[in-house]
């Protein structure tokens, strides 16, 4: 079955950077459209970004656009999100997704 596994979230000052990776497995990787999508605490879920199977067509939410990048390796199943420029409001639990199927995730907190 498909499963994915989020880690690299931390702890970490506005305006400094993580790079989250999620492993995936069960599912033909290399042909599947990917999604990142996060949860603030007593939010709902907000998209961040998604990237198509070949990696090559990405798009952005416009909070997170120019700071935020989507990219995948298919030879080894992962995509990663790589986030510069951290604010507050990225504080989030953070999720891989391919389509209706979600990671556990991780959490990114930007603290000063």
């Amino acid at each position: 079955q498909v499963q994915l596994v989020e880690s690299g979230g931390g702890l970490v000052q506005p305006g400094g950077s993580l790079r989250l990776s999620c492993a995936a497995s069960g599912f033909t990787f290399s042909r599947s459209a990917m999604s990142w999508v996060r949860q603030a605490p007593g939010k709902g879920l907000e998209w961040v970004s998604d990237i198509n199977g070949g990696g090559r067509v990405t798009h952005y939410a416009d909070s997170v656009k120019g700071r935020f990048t989507i990219t995948r390796d298919n030879a080894k199943n992962t995509l990663y999100l790589q986030m510069n420029s951290l604010k507050l409001e990225d504080t989030a639990v953070y999720y891989c997704a391919n389509g209706g199927v979600r990671g556990q995730g991780t959490q990114v907190t930007v603290s000063s």
